[in-house]
């Protein structure tokens, strides 16, 4: 299927690792123009430099998202040098367990840093473009927002905040023909969830007991299967859907666990 995506300019927050490297990758196999904007310089060129082997078109921002100066900076520089936007993926954040016995107002306001305000930012930054554009915006958000996790509350208030905001632009923007949905992860295999699972004593035996759980195959969302939903949502394929939170999970959230 042809997105029509080719040359347009979508920034991919937190997008040289992970899911938000799945998102780069599709785009850029589509012939969008993704621009990462990512806090590690290195990681950034890491991922620049192995899709230009494939003949893959990817530019990047170095920022650090948590400082709201360096969220405008960014915005800025990607217009200065492209002169438009046609999509925003706002991706990057990291569980990072702030939790409310053992957490602080320090660390919950910190962790909504990491993990939500940037979102605003990059979108209000970006908006004058995307509205010349009538581009769209896709917010990856988390079940942890519907399920709970538990010792994790400040990364799910932060999704909770991912799809209010995916609502409230999704109205907002109606004017400007600007679309606004979300993309719901469940259970992906990431670099930071291979991390985790690792800490572990078994950590395959771990494995097996979430992969269990998830009722379509009984294996993790791969991060292609995340982007692919992105892509479409970008596209002038999905182009009357706009405050859709969508679950690409398997069925996790929503299927009977006695599956």
């Amino acid at each position: 299927m042809d997105l029509k995506l080719e040359n347009k300019i979508i920034i991919v927050s937190g997008g040289a690792k992970g899911i938000g490297e799945g998102i780069v990758r599709v785009l850029a196999q589509e012939k969008a123009i993704p621009v990462i904007i990512g806090r590690n310089p290195e990681d950034n060129k890491k991922l620049v430099d192995t899709l230009a082997v494939e003949n893959l078109t990817v530019h990047a921002v170095a920022a650090e998202l948590t400082q709201p100066a360096e969220c405008k900076k960014a915005i800025d520089e990607i217009i200065t040098r492209f002169g438009r936007i046609e999509g925003l993926v706002n991706n990057a954040g990291v569980n990072d367990g702030v939790g409310l016995e053992n957490g602080s107002y320090e660390a919950f306001m910190e962790s909504l840093h990491k993990n939500l305000v940037h979102y605003y930012l990059l979108a209000h930054y970006a908006l004058p473009a995307l509205k010349q554009s009538k581009g769209a915006i896709v917010n990856i958000g988390s079940k942890t927002a519907e399920t709970g996790q538990g010792g994790t509350s400040a990364y799910a208030a932060a999704n909770g905040g991912r799809n209010g905001l995916t609502r409230e632009w999704a109205v907002e923007l109606l004017p400007y023909h600007i679309r606004v949905n979300a993309v719901i992860v469940a259970e992906a295999y990431t670099p930071l969830y291979e991390k985790w699972i690792k800490t572990f004593d078994d950590s395959e035996a771990k494995l097996k007991t979430i992969t269990d759980k998830i009722p379509f195959e009984h294996r993790m969302t791969t991060t292609e299967e995340i982007a692919n939903t992105v892509a479409f949502l970008l596209s002038e394929k999905s182009s009357h859907t706009t405050g859709q939170l969508i679950h690409v999970d398997g069925g996790y959230v929503h299927l009977d666990r006695a599956l």
